[in-house]
């Protein structure tokens, strides 16, 4: 059986229920090797059960490079991490044509670019153009070099993480860059129950980089994917997450709100995250639950609102306060 027919069957034969215990285990087997909100971590599984790609920004050392690794360990998929510094070239993450003495031909080398999960850490340490190098990639799953086209493996999913844009050495996202991550999550510190937990459990082992086991495999990553193709929207559902992201750009305080495409990777996510709560149909909660980490990243506020040093999340606070809430419904397309 080839590997797409495998993928497949696998993929009837899972349901919502089934997808949501994956789920669980998953995060309960990240959560043994990180320190941090479940949550949060349910946020980041979001992002990938939507097809997307998911944006960690916090300051150095809360994890996010361990978050990364352990999603990666244990959905059972190769990881490749890039280090992206100023001195980062394109090629050095898609890859490019060199010369084979032997053969005598140009053969493509792969770049670390080709593995399901990549890990682009610190991304906003590469200046743009750079950073852009992805952006193929991201959308549509594969790399261009010198008018040859090669397929990403699949599945396939980007994990950036990010300094704060106020660190020194740092370059800001370029809006359609940040456009293509479904979500942004924020680590953040743990408490000081989390802390000394991060405390006991490096004195139990003597490594000092966490192992966690796979709970799946790709094929198996592949089929999860697909559940949220199978949950339904009821019309009501879909019209409030359209109105939400048009408030956003009514808003006076922002430039640029959700674009169309940001839509469609809400109405994404948000499936996505009735999966991860076993729900085989989208309630308003799961619009709620995603839109901070779905919306906050695509805002672009007015050059006033910058000065007065105005929170993106302010205004998604605002526009989920003012924005009517539908009746939970179980009915969909």
């Amino acid at each position: 059986m080839c590997e797409r027919s495998l993928a497949d069957s696998v993929t009837e034969r899972m349901g919502v229920d089934a997808a949501a215990s994956v789920c669980r285990d998953v995060v309960d087997r990240v959560g043994e090797a990180v320190v941090a909100d479940r949550t949060v971590l349910e946020t980041v599984l979001t992002g990938m059960l939507a097809r997307g790609h998911v944006l960690v920004e916090d300051v150095p050392g809360t994890g996010k490079t361990l978050t990364a690794i352990a999603f990666a360990d244990a959905l059972g998929l190769e990881f490749n991490r890039i280090q992206f510094t100023p001195d980062l070239l394109p090629s050095d993450i898609t890859g490019t044509h060199v010369y084979d003495e032997h053969e005598g031909t140009f053969r493509f080398q792969h770049g670390p670019v080709f593995a399901n999960v990549v890990l682009a850490d610190e991304i906003n340490r590469a200046p743009p153009k750079t950073q852009s190098a992805l952006l193929e990639a991201m959308d549509e799953g594969q790399v261009s070099a010198d008018g040859e086209t090669f397929s990403l493996p699949e599945p396939f999913f980007v994990v950036a993480t990010q300094n704060p844009v106020e660190q020194e050495g740092t370059f800001r996202l370029p809006e359609a860059q940040r456009d293509r991550f479904v979500v942004e999550v924020s680590m953040g510190y743990p408490d000081r129950a989390g802390e000394l937990e991060l405390l006991e459990r490096r004195s139990n082992r003597t490594t000092t980089k966490p192992s966690v086991d796979a709970v799946v495999d790709a094929d198996r990553v592949t089929a999860l994917r697909q559940v949220p193709e199978a949950v339904t929207v009821a019309p009501e559902v879909r019209a409030y997450i359209v109105d939400l992201a048009r408030a956003t750009r009514e808003d006076d305080r922002v430039d640029v709100g959700v674009s169309p495409r940001g839509i469609q990777r809400f109405y994404e996510a948000a499936r996505a995250r009735a999966v991860v709560s076993g729900r085989s149909y989208v309630a308003p909660d799961d619009v709620k639950a995603v839109a901070p980490a779905v919306v906050t990243h695509r805002l672009v506020l007015t050059s006033e609102a910058a000065i007065r040093d105005v929170d993106p999340a302010d205004v998604v606070s605002t526009v989920l306060d003012t924005v009517e809430v539908p009746a939970a419904t179980a009915e969909g397309d």
